[in-house]
């Protein structure tokens, strides 16, 4: 009986001592994802181009991510991981509401859009100087798989392996992506950067030195 008891009594300090773990394990999976609050938002406001959408697509991330908050495992890139929920919720809603994955590269009359400019490639940090409402414009008016790529790359720094995860295609797809949406966003910026003194007007990025 002596032993009976022991064995009950060992059972239940290991089961005392998983709980404690388990709950600190949460508590520290709360704290990095709630760290992460503001670059979800960021993320998704890009996505959606709408305040209460942008709000709204975070909630339902958070409330995913802690249901399966277990999945992950603490210290690995949690904003890598929250990005993956977020995009796959995004791309839900989005299938739900219009049954298209990729924003059209026509503007609401029907006229094409983002013809890129000059031949030259245009560095990320062609866009690094402009912290006005100009590249916010730019970054929204990207088709959605360019616009995701180039946020999640250039404004959040991860890195083409973490944003083919997200995205759920091969990294060369990612670069591709990258490098046209930047020529996107070169085109779309080109004349504010010649209006503002960035670059000589008809000079390409590469030789402007940006």
């Amino acid at each position: 009986m002596a032993s009976m008891a022991a064995g009950f009594n060992m059972f239940g300090v290991d089961d005392r001592a998983n709980e404690r773990e388990r709950t600190e394990r949460r508590a520290r999976f709360d704290a990095e994802a709630m760290a992460q609050l503001d670059a979800l938002y960021s993320f998704a406001l890009k996505l959606t181009r709408g305040r209460d959408d942008a709000e709204d697509l975070v909630s339902d991330t958070l409330l995913r991510a802690f249901q399966r908050w277990e999945q992950y495992r603490l210290g690995t890139n949690i904003r890598a991981w929250l990005f993956t929920i977020l995009y796959h919720a995004f791309v839900s809603r989005k299938r739900r509401i219009d049954a298209r994955e990729v924003q059209p590269l026509e503007d609401e009359d029907g006229r094409e859009l983002f013809e890129p400019v000059g031949e030259a490639d245009p560095e990320g940090t062609f866009y690094d100087s402009f912290v006005d409402q100009e590249i916010v414009d730019a970054i929204h008016a990207l088709p959605e798989e360019y616009r995701a790529a180039v946020v999640m790359s250039d404004l959040h720094g991860l890195r083409y392996g973490e944003i083919a995860q997200v995205l759920g295609v091969p990294e060369g797809t990612i670069k591709s992506r990258l490098f046209r949406g930047r020529r996107l966003l070169q085109a779309q910026l080109r004349e504010y950067a010649e209006a503002m003194g960035y670059i000589k007007r008809g000079a390409s990025v590469a030789t402007a030195g940006l």
